[in-house]
């Protein structure tokens, strides 16, 4: 039966049920109801089209779905415009290469769901943002906002870094009139942009535009678990990974036994594949010894057995896999189009076919520094320094390992750096230190008070040379030598810190090699050095 006939036959109250289940917050819930009494609804979801969409996009998704089948008019809005003005993650030509991507794999995301799409349009934000009456708009919201609201807007979704750009107190300014310039009645978004939405009920009045309703969906773990993906890359399910690829980053996820918190796994059973089965059951096959083959009619049901172990997390793991793989399958027949195959090459250029243009002087961006993975093959104490050691270390260089200047000798025995891998910064300007020229630095997390310092630490199997990259700005080559009086280093130093969770970012975006996240053991929360 259409999508058109389902709708009709749906009460108003039907359609706010759907509309509004698994929700964390709704703002406005009044106006959605007295909207539907008269019509269907109309809202739109925004994504800055910069990452590559994976798996977790299947949780907005699916809400979206429930939009959809409750006859909403959905608009998609692609925020390039705002992808660029985050810290100009990418260039401009590659951000309209990508939002085709995005599109394309919406369109077969929620194909895969089996929503009908009838009534869901794209737009992307530079269609309409770069017009003389939204930028007089802007003008006027900046003569009404306060720096301190403009910030605590944003505080949430745009990064906090020690010397913030301007564009990050523009972005609420943007999505506060995205909804008057898209003409909604409501936005979807996560509960981490509720101060955005506050932000946008407050101003928009002011400048004449009414408030908008907001639909909030929960915060939840990634489906390999927080604990996982943010310390190995490879447990990044892509939409286009094969079943066997999977499979194996599936036996990653983060899944203790009897734990419902921060269960990216059951979180993803919860939120996408019960709604998709509504009245179906959850299937999982069991070997007899286990219990036998067990179906499930309520996720309460499935976490109660998962909190009391009566679901052995390899089982649930399975279950999720298998369904996972049926949400892939058509995803990925759709991608084998040869336009869609050159597209996604396009788009997402492999890690190691980094732009071959020189780099830009006047951009201050990570990928102008030469970071690699070096193993220390041989080590000293520095002849007329007591706290400085002498390392040789082997970058995979050619002419043979380097000689590098470090003041760890009150930090580090000499016995644990000894064939220690470390992460080495390589285009500095070669510097004699007491008499010893050094040519690059080991990176190490740092703390003043008390005094610390731990060298940072290189994913399992990394080997000297590996080139170390910032998430986000994997395009791009390093410069030759950083020339000292452009203050490059300097500049980029003050935003790399050690996550809470003792992963290396800049910006809140990981270093990484290929074969996974730069980290540390001890020392986190605290700035690299």
């Amino acid at each position: 039966m259409g999508s058109i006939n389902q709708e009709s036959i749906m009460t108003p109250a039907e359609k706010k049920h759907l509309i509004t289940r698994n929700l964390q917050e709704v703002l406005g819930e009044d106006k959605i109801t007295e909207i539907l009494a008269k019509r269907d609804l109309k809202l739109y979801w925004g994504t800055a089209t910069t990452g590559k969409p994976h798996v977790a996009y299947f949780l907005p998704m699916s809400k979206i779905g429930d939009f959809l089948k409750a006859g909403c008019e959905v608009t998609i809005l692609f925020a390039d415009l705002h992808a660029y003005l985050d810290n100009m993650k990418a260039p401009w030509e590659l951000l309209a290469l990508r939002t085709q991507y995005y599109e394309h794999a919406i369109k077969a995301m929620l194909i895969s769901l089996k929503v009908p799409i009838d009534k869901l349009k794209f737009v992307k934000g530079s269609e309409y943002q770069l017009t003389k009456q939204y930028t007089l708009d802007m003008y006027r919201l900046s003569s009404l906002v306060t720096e301190r609201d403009a910030k605590k807007a944003g505080a949430e979704v745009v990064k906090q870094v020690g010397n913030p750009l301007l564009s990050g107190l523009m972005y609420p300014g943007l999505q506060a009139l995205d909804e008057e310039y898209l003409k909604v009645d409501a936005q979807f978004g996560g509960v981490d942009q509720r101060k955005i939405f506050t932000y946008a009920d407050k101003y928009l009045p002011q400048l004449g535009y009414a408030k908008r309703a907001h639909l909030m969906n929960p915060m939840i773990p990634g489906l390999t678990g927080a604990k996982m993906s943010s310390s190995e890359e490879d447990s990044k399910i892509d939409l286009l990974d094969s079943a066997a690829s999977v499979k194996k980053k599936m036996k990653k996820a983060f899944c203790e036994p009897g734990n419902v918190e921060n269960n990216g796994v059951l979180a993803f059973a919860k939120y996408v594949l019960f709604p998709l089965n509504a009245g179906e059951g959850f299937h999982i096959k069991r070997g007899a010894e286990n219990g036998g083959d067990v179906e499930y009619m309520s996720y309460e049901q499935m976490e109660s057995d998962f909190s009391q172990s009566l679901l052995h997390p390899g089982d649930l793991k399975t279950a999720v896999e298998l369904q996972l793989n049926d949400l892939l399958e058509p995803i990925r027949k759709i991608f084998e189009a040869p336009e869609l195959v050159k597209l996604v090459k396009d788009a997402y250029p492999p890690l190691d076919k980094g732009s071959k243009s020189a780099p830009v002087d006047d951009v201050v961006a990570p990928h102008r520094l030469d970071i690699r993975v070096g193993k220390i093959v041989e080590v000293n104490r520095h002849p007329e320094a007591e706290n400085l050691y002498v390392e040789k270390i082997d970058l995979g260089e050619p002419l043979g390992p380097r000689t590098i200047v470090s003041g760890l000798v009150n930090f580090v025995p000499q016995s644990e750096m000894l064939n220690r891998m470390v992460i080495v910064l390589c285009n500095l300007k070669p510097a004699k230190m007491r008499g010893i020229e050094s040519a690059g630095m080991v990176l190490c997390a740092s703390s003043d008070e008390p005094r610390q310092c731990e060298p940072l630490d290189a994913p399992a199997g990394s080997q000297p040379g590996d080139r170390v990259r910032v998430e986000s700005y994997e395009t791009g080559e390093p410069d030759a030598v950083l020339n000292p009086k452009k203050k490059v280093w300097e500049t980029l130093q003050g935003d790399l810190r050690v996550s809470v969770n003792g992963i290396a970012e800049w910006q809140g975006n990981a270093l990484q090699t290929e074969r996974g996240s730069i980290t540390v053991k001890a020392i986190k929360n605290v700035p690299i050095k």
